[in-house]
């Protein structure tokens, strides 16, 4: 009659440690890792570093530290939707798209993505330059409008967009052209050329004291090397219409 509680004791640790055994959390923590959601991009990494796509499933499963029965539930997979092919008991290969052009391919989607939007408002600004290339030669059809086309310094003055800036009036004869070199830190340069007559280039000082008088001479210096006399011989013969070139490189701050 001792020993039978005792008896009962020890039956009851022992199945209070099997139990223990069965629950351990190092089993679940085991699971998790191996989870398809997990699995799966790291094996395709390995895929894709494989040579000529061949992969030998007990290296693999022994790099990702698994049972090689869980890279089945994948390779089944892939091989149900026609991505990878069984060349032996143990390899596998890909027989899909090329790899690396599965990383490449959204990057690309992006690119064109944003060329169809760089299109779109290409297509605005040739509309714009249509549309005010249309409206410039209405404008010059109009022989009331052209006896008008001009600016004074009056009208440069008014305008609070020039205020402390340097104002560069350019004077040249029509079909010159004019070519906006590409800016450099701290400088723009014009490039103009006129194969008709010479190019007057005067600077507009924007002081408050300055009288319409003096702009109506020509206010400021004219740049241009080849500008005509005001009085030419009368006794010389009329020149054929002259050529001529400017550079104009203005400094600015804010570039």
């Amino acid at each position: 009659m001792d020993l039978r509680p005792l008896k009962v004791r020890v039956n009851l640790e022992d199945s209070t440690q099997q139990v223990s055994m069965k629950k351990g959390p190092g089993m679940k923590r085991r699971r998790c890792n191996s989870s398809l959601s997990d699995l799966t991009p790291r094996f395709m990494a390995l895929l894709r570093s494989s040579p000529e796509g061949v992969l030998d499933l007990n290296k693999a499963a022994e790099t990702l530290g698994i049972p090689k029965r869980r890279l089945y539930d994948v390779t089944n997979v892939l091989s149900g939707i026609k991505l990878v092919e069984k060349k032996s008991r143990s390899h596998i290969q890909w027989i899909g798209p090329d790899l690396n052009e599965l990383e490449i391919r959204p990057k690309q989607r992006q690119l064109e993505t944003e060329l169809l939007d760089l299109s779109a408002k290409e297509a605005s600004l040739d509309e714009l330059i249509k549309d005010c290339s249309q409206q410039w030669n209405e404008l010059l059809a109009d022989r009331e409008k052209k006896r008008l086309a001009y600016v004074s310094y009056d009208d440069i003055h008014s305008l609070d967009i020039f205020r402390e800036q340097t104002v560069v009036a350019v004077k040249s004869p029509p079909d010159t052209s004019l070519d906006l070199l590409i800016p450099l830190e701290g400088s723009v340069s014009l490039n103009m050329k006129s194969t008709t007559g010479p190019i007057d280039v005067y600077v507009c000082e924007m002081a408050e004291d300055l009288s319409s008088n003096e702009i109506s001479d020509g206010v400021g210096s004219s740049s241009s090397e080849s500008t005509q006399p005001e009085h030419p011989h009368p006794e010389k013969e009329e020149d054929p219409p002259e050529q001529s070139e400017e550079l104009i490189e203005v400094k600015t701050n804010g570039m």
